[in-house]
């Protein structure tokens, strides 16, 4: 899943992070590249403690919909990946119809991406539902 953060800097060198689809995930780093880095360990943290409490994982909202915010005014944004197949729950086999043709597609494009036909077809459909509840 892909979180939008924003980064903000005072000297240009050290930064820090906010996560705004998670209220209260906030990181730091001494410089750009250490600052992602952590936000990934943040946002791993944070919704495992939201996991725990019996909360589902939020789904990220596209940047353009936080830009308003003049909290991020002069941030700087970013979209870190984090792997939240672990919050998910166990993994349950399904049987679906596909076209023959689709199926090529995806299996296609699954192996040019480095993922599997479920891990695909499972961040399509995160894709799809992101913002809609």
């Amino acid at each position: 899943m892909r979180f939008p953060v924003v980064l903000h800097t005072d000297d240009g060198v050290r930064y820090g992070v906010t996560v705004p689809d998670l209220p209260g995930c906030f990181s730091a780093g001494d410089t750009f590249e250490e600052a992602l880095d952590c936000v990934k360990e943040a946002i791993d943290l944070h919704l495992e403690g939201l996991v725990e409490q019996g909360e589902e994982v939020p789904v990220p909202h596209p940047i353009q919909e936080h830009q308003s915010n003049h909290d991020f005014a002069d941030g700087i944004w970013a979209l870190v990946d984090v792997d939240v197949s672990r919050f998910d729950g166990r993994a349950e086999k399904i049987n679906i119809t596909v076209p023959r043709r689709v199926l090529i597609l995806i299996d296609a494009y699954a192996k040019a991406h480095g993922t599997t036909r479920s891990g695909f077809l499972v961040e399509a459909a995160r894709r799809a539902m992101r913002g809609r509840g």
